[in-house]
């Protein structure tokens, strides 16, 4: 069996289950509480990975926010932020996004083959650009994310990403927090879109934590039998 990393995907959502509204402006999922838990849970992990759909509409910077947690991991002998990842399949990315320009980390890109050359090319100042296939394989990227030292791996979405990554089973635990409201459109993105999910009637997903952070509750998953109950 090939190694991987311990893989938790983290995610906020409404009630009826939308990652952001159709109107182009930001809609805050969580609370000042539950993002410092996020940002405790990032300090743990070697790595935080997103789609380049998220690249490119949120222009996420993906840090550890807090200054004592980043000091606490370069005393630990890590960087003080974990690896950035992103997979493309056609590797449109702007090498002055804030996944780029910001933090001193590695950056990786997964891209599909028949775009490596141009994202090459393109992003070969701020990033390193990683064959993954074409098209692009999960299964592969988790790999060569073993091999270059990632053992706790963050998935950060958007609905794509959690989609690949719950439907090819790479996932140990699900972070779900819930926020207060409807989201009410069927033009904004949704938490997973349509597959072929290893849990559903007959293989129920392990429910391993239920908690309340303000006005948002927080659903722990456990989804394979590397979940690690004491994170």
């Amino acid at each position: 069996m090939v190694e991987r990393p311990y893989v938790l995907l983290s995610c906020g959502m409404s009630i009826d289950g939308y990652l952001d509204n159709a109107t182009g402006n930001r809609l805050l999922l969580s609370n000042d509480a539950d993002f410092d838990r996020v940002d405790a849970v990032r300090a743990d992990c070697d790595a935080i990975l997103v789609g380049a759909e998220t690249v490119r509409q949120d222009n996420p910077r993906l840090l550890v926010r807090s200054a004592a947690r980043r000091q606490a991991r370069v005393a630990r002998g890590l960087p003080p932020t974990p690896v950035k990842v992103t997979v493309t399949g056609r590797g449109e990315l702007d090498p002055a996004a804030r996944f780029f320009v910001t933090g001193e980390i590695d950056k990786l890109v997964y891209c599909a083959r028949p775009a490596l050359a141009t994202t090459r090319q393109r992003l070969d100042q701020v990033a390193t650009v990683v064959d993954s296939g074409d098209p692009v394989d999960l299964h592969r990227v988790v790999a060569d994310l073993h091999e270059r030292g990632v053992r706790r791996l963050m998935v950060e979405g958007g609905g794509t990403i959690h989609t690949q990554f719950l439907t090819a089973g790479l996932v140990d635990e699900l972070h779900l927090v819930i926020a207060p409201f409807f989201v009410g459109d069927s033009r904004a993105p949704r938490f997973v879109r349509d597959g072929s999910f290893p849990w559903g009637p007959d293989r129920r997903a392990h429910l391993a934590e239920v908690r309340q952070i303000g006005d948002v509750v927080l659903l722990r998953y456990a989804l394979s039998d590397r979940f690690d109950d004491e994170a």
